[in-house]
């Protein structure tokens, strides 16, 4: 089994913590494994799965038209490299002559489904690769049921087709934090125990962060200690985050702290009074999942994937601003309904794990191997 791990960016993000999740459960459940990356990830695979072969591209692939130039040439030559029976696409996208079957993962439609919210380039580019994967791929991964239903009604592909693995969370990583913990990184944060809300994720147009801006602010306004606002992840494209934050009251804290590392993230969910996160589209929706990991209640939309991933263990708000004012209001009010979120969440957490997501993974894998599509 080859797994093109080349797409995970520098910051590893939703795509890398699916990718690395996934390569070491397979490694832990004995699969045959082969694994292309970037140069600047060979030493890491190289040690997150010992037990597998990692062949490292040309140093051009860090960077995207090279990389998706190396897919459509190199990676079929890595395949036959390594003797692969079948080549996983973790990403969207396929070579259109892999010479072996095939298995691509589709994350989400939102491409097509939400065109506005994504830049024009990318988005006529994924388009184009998630037709050509319907088409050729001997079969396609998808994070949920409702990416599943979404890809039959958009884009008519075959649902005998398709296979659902959830996503897991690394259990180790993204746990219960200790006091030490959320002290520690509500003061890298510059906040030093002061409340907050916490959101993570790119602030991009369809994780609707505009909209949490401004209802959070209303949520705020007027009481007597009111709760920072946290923005972390990747700046993404959106104009209307700029807007939205010029538009808060100055006694009102917003911080963006940017990419935040793998080991603050208990601590920085752990310690939010609540964890919103408002997308108005996800084909899983990871980060609710490992908040709700850490034992933070968790806000969030009823759209798409998101409530398989939540179920009854997390709150639900319409995407407005004004719809996201009102829950915030309400659980601020409450504390003891936040505390029974966090612990329902985290018990709901524990069922998903990246063992289980692999069992699924290696049953597409078995077959698209038997499969006569290439």
């Amino acid at each position: 089994m080859l797994v093109d791990a080349t797409a995970v960016p520098a910051d590893r993000g939703a795509l890398g913590r699916y990718v690395d999740g996934l390569v070491t459960a397979l490694a832990a459940a004995g699969a045959d494994l082969a694994v292309a990356c970037q140069r600047a990830d060979e030493e890491r695979y190289g040690r997150l799965i010992p037990s597998a072969r990692v062949v490292a591209g040309p140093p051009a692939i860090a960077h995207r038209p090279a990389r998706l130039a190396w897919e459509q040439s190199g990676l079929p030559l890595v395949a036959q490299q390594v003797s692969a029976d079948v080549i996983h696409g973790p990403h969207y996208s396929m070579p259109l002559k892999p010479g072996l079957p095939t298995v691509v993962t589709i994350h989400d439609l939102t491409f097509f489904t939400e065109p506005d919210a994504h830049n024009p380039v990318t988005a006529t580019y994924y388009k184009a690769a998630m037709r050509t994967s319907v088409r050729r791929a001997a079969r396609l991964i998808v994070p949920s049921k409702a990416t599943r239903d979404e890809l039959v009604r958009v884009l008519a592909a075959d649902p005998t087709r398709i296979d659902v693995a959830y996503h897991g969370v690394d259990h180790s990583l993204f746990h219960r934090p200790d006091e030490r913990q959320r002290t520690q990184v509500s003061d890298r944060l510059g906040l030093h125990g002061k409340p907050y809300i916490a959101y993570l994720g790119t602030l991009e147009p369809r994780k609707n962060v505009p909209a949490l801006i401004t209802g959070w602010a209303a949520a705020a306004e007027g009481r007597a200690d009111p709760p920072a606002l946290v923005l972390a992840g990747g700046s993404g494209w959106s104009e209307e985050v700029d807007e939205a934050v010029a538009a808060v009251p100055a006694h009102l804290r917003i911080v963006r702290p940017g990419y935040l590392h793998f080991g603050d993230l208990p601590g920085f969910f752990g310690g939010a009074m609540v964890v919103a996160f408002p997308s108005t589209g996800e084909g899983f929706g990871l980060p609710a999942l490992e908040a709700m990991a850490c034992g933070a209640p968790v806000l969030t939309t009823h759209r798409t994937a998101l409530p398989e991933v939540g179920g009854e263990a997390v709150a639900y708000t319409e995407p407005d601003a004004d719809s996201i004012r009102a829950a915030l209001q309400s659980l601020l009010d409450d504390p003891g309904r936040r505390r029974a979120l966090g612990d329902a969440g985290y018990a709901r957490a524990l069922e998903f794990t990246w063992a289980a997501s692999a069992e699924a993974h290696m049953a597409s894998y078995e077959r698209a191997a038997s499969s006569t599509d290439s």
